[in-house]
């Protein structure tokens, strides 16, 4: 975090109110609090809990009004231009060091071992659940204070957060919101290369869970290969008598069990007979919370991501959003 004071705002007055700008980076909230889930508003906690006072109310302002020219998030770095009272706008930064890809590859296979997480990602919404899972990964999604945030403005004013940053804040937890993808850009891993891992090890792990014959491992074949061909009668084939098959817990001697993989490997196998009493009943307890889908109208919108400058950037991809919402019949 760069070295500035607390230094009051008088000495500014005289650069007077920031230039007009069109075409700018406008907040969709035009009154109240800025950031609608839960994911963007956590990030603002950080900022908003240092109760800046009039630099925040400024910063809303600047945000509200389009004051930001640009707006561009990569791993580790978020970078914007904010057009304040001078002619050249300002250049901004928000710098967070990335997780390293041990990390990433860690929490990768907690993602693709439930299938829960994996159809939010996929809907583009943010389970509430992963910030947990990233704190016990030993790696918080958000930072906790804003001194582990690096942040620099050109403008002339001695704190931090000026305006300018905080205007950015602002337009970024909104960016969050539009894309939850950002947020986890931002801490290093793009959209493409999360879905694309969550997708390999969940294929790995059907995979593996299957012998190259396409037979469950430890099912029908594995249990013929135990008793012989040769040992078995009629009646041995009997429904009746068949005891249901059991994934591994350990696949391939090293690879952890994944999905229903996991939550059946250490259930004890039952005989049918004895367990059809239970048949449609889950064998192990089910979530107090039912998965929510965030599927609004524009869910399309927020799979592709904003659109090159060339043919509109993130101004075409908020009057689409509009446009959505007003058709949406619902």
């Amino acid at each position: 975090m760069s070295a500035r004071g607390a230094g009051a705002e008088g000495p500014f007055a005289g650069f007077g109110p920031p230039r007009r700008v069109d075409g700018g980076l406008k907040a969709r909230s035009t009154r109240g609090a800025i950031g609608v889930s839960w994911w963007s508003r956590r990030f603002l906690e950080v900022l908003e809990s240092f109760a800046l006072g009039t630099r925040l109310t400024r910063g809303r302002a600047y945000a509200r009004r389009g004051q930001v020219l640009r707006l561009d998030v990569s791993p580790g770095r978020v970078e914007a231009s904010v057009q304040g009272s001078r002619p050249r706008p300002y250049p901004v930064t928000i710098a967070l060091p990335p997780f390293p890809d041990a990390l990433w590859d860690r929490v990768e296979r907690e993602l693709a071992g439930q299938a829960f997480f994996s159809a939010r990602l996929l809907a583009g919404d943010l389970p509430a659940e992963l910030e947990e899972l990233f704190a016990a990964a030993g790696a918080p999604l958000f930072p906790r204070s804003v001194g582990e945030l690096t942040q620099r403005c050109g403008c002339p004013d001695v704190a931090v957060p000026c305006k300018h940053l905080a205007a950015t804040f602002y337009l970024l937890a909104e960016a969050f919101d539009a894309d939850p993808f950002q947020l986890l850009h931002w801490r290093g891993r793009s959209r493409d290369a999360l879905l694309g891992r969550l997708r390999a090890l969940r294929a790995d792990a059907v995979g593996s869970a299957h012998g190259t014959d396409g037979t469950p491992v430890g099912g029908s074949a594995a249990v013929g290969q135990a008793t012989g061909p040769s040992d078995r009668t009629p009646s041995d084939t009997g429904p009746s008598d068949r005891t249901p098959a059991r994934l591994p817990s350990v696949v391939d001697g090293a690879r952890a069990a994944a999905g229903a993989a996991r939550a059946l490997a250490d259930l004890p196998d039952v005989p049918l007979t004895g367990a059809v009493d239970r048949f449609w009943v889950s064998p192990v307890p089910l979530p107090d919370r039912p998965p929510v889908l965030a599927t609004g109208p524009e869910l399309l919108l927020r799979q592709l991501g904003s659109p090159a400058a060339a043919i509109g950037g993130p101004g075409l991809l908020e009057r689409l959003r509009r446009a959505y919402r007003a058709f949406d019949p619902g």
